[in-house]
């Protein structure tokens, strides 16, 4: 029941503080790295996070994995839990926001929450979570974890198991 109620607060968070992030702001060896509740347009208008745009060139979304989220996907809520300091959230993150774009999912069903190395967030939520590795992608669904893909995935295709996560569960 604590795990549900963190999670609910979480993405009233994200909800209601549309306009204002509830983040800190550290160094991490001589980096800017962000924890807590972080929207999109900081990562993409910093020029501290330059691997955001980065990471969105040359990308097109799985065809297949956008077709299923467009049509399961409208009452799903997404949190990601990542690191602005990890590779795989670098490489990742920019991606999953374009698939969501592309799947026509809008920014109050995504909640992205930065932690830091020892996987901590301003809240307790990635330890009552039981974040190990990041990023991680969980589906929710009324407020419950339905799934979640660790970093690339079980095979590589991270798209592909969130949309199987949601067509299965929406």
């Amino acid at each position: 029941m604590k795990h549900l109620l963190l999670v609910l607060i979480v993405i009233g968070i994200g909800i209601f503080t549309y306009a204002q992030s509830d983040f800190e702001i550290g160094t991490d060896s001589g980096a800017k790295m962000l924890k807590g509740v972080v929207k999109r347009d900081l990562l993409e208008n910093d020029t501290a996070f330059a691997w955001f745009h980065q990471n969105q060139t040359g990308y097109t979304p799985n065809t297949d994995a956008v077709s299923l989220l467009r049509a399961k996907g409208g009452s799903a809520h997404f949190l990601v839990l990542g690191g602005t300091w990890c590779g795989d959230t670098q490489a990742l993150l920019p991606k999953f926001y374009l698939l969501m774009d592309a799947a026509g999912i809008g920014g109050d069903q995504l909640t992205f929450v930065a932690v830091d190395r020892q996987k901590h967030a301003l809240n307790h939520l990635p330890e009552e979570m039981h974040l190990a590795h990041t990023p991680t992608f969980v589906v929710l669904k009324g407020g419950k974890e339905v799934g979640r893909v660790i970093e690339y995935g079980k095979n590589g295709q991270w798209e592909m198991e969130l949309a199987g996560i949601v067509s299965k569960n929406f």
